[in-house]
């Protein structure tokens, strides 16, 4: 299976959500929202899923909503962007070396995908996954995030705990690195500061050019 398929429809409840959506904004996108970025990075980006006026809008991963602010601007102080900002998918943005891709590629309800929705969505990150070259960094935001990437490369959880700044090995000497999300309540409520962040994107870097 491909990393992306832009008319999966796999997920009855998700398929259904996108058309409510739709029908009710006919000019938001509504529709698996397409990894974005380089096509072998040694960085990628794993959200959890599109958000109703960010991605799902826009059609490009964090781009129109609050988390997509601290993302960008931290993604271009560490040399992975061309911009501090991402506005839309005909901005002129470029990411260098990295690519941001979602677990779960469609919006959920109250951006709250159900198991059975992560898993029918995994096989499409797992083909990311294993596109990556050797000594590449998986990044993933978030505890659902981080469990998507666990799974699709089957290892176990127990082993493999979430935990801002965490880092586990994974098959083909790549690195898990975990961050809270950079959701607007984590960074409202002081859970996850703009100091905590760039340290994690500061240990990206410094994995990916000491590989």
């Amino acid at each position: 299976m491909n990393g992306f398929d832009p008319d999966c429809r796999r997920c009855e409840r998700l398929a259904g959500f996108l058309d409510e959506v739709g029908a009710r904004h006919p000019d938001y996108y509504c529709r698996p929202v397409p990894p974005f970025g380089a096509e072998r990075p040694r960085l990628l980006i794993v959200g959890l899923a599109p958000g109703l006026h960010g991605a799902n809008r826009s059609g490009r991963p964090f781009t129109g909503d609050h988390a997509g602010i601290l993302l960008y601007q931290t993604l271009y102080l560490h040399g992975f962007a061309s911009a501090p900002h991402s506005e839309s998918v005909d901005d002129g943005l470029v990411l260098h070396d990295c690519r941001i891709t979602n677990a779960v590629k469609c919006l959920p309800p109250q951006n709250k995908p159900v198991a059975a929705e992560i898993n029918n969505c995994n096989a499409y990150l797992r083909a990311e996954l294993e596109s990556l070259p050797a000594g590449a960094v998986v990044l993933a935001l978030g505890s659902i995030a981080h469990k998507a990437v666990v799974g699709a490369f089957g290892l176990r959880q127990a082993t493999h705990k979430f935990g801002h700044a965490a880092e586990h090995p994974l098959p083909g000497e790549r690195r898990l690195l975990d961050s809270y999300h950079c959701s607007r309540y984590n960074t409202q409520t002081r859970r996850l500061t703009e100091p905590m962040f760039q340290q994690v994107f500061a240990r990206a870097r410094e994995l990916i050019d000491t590989r």
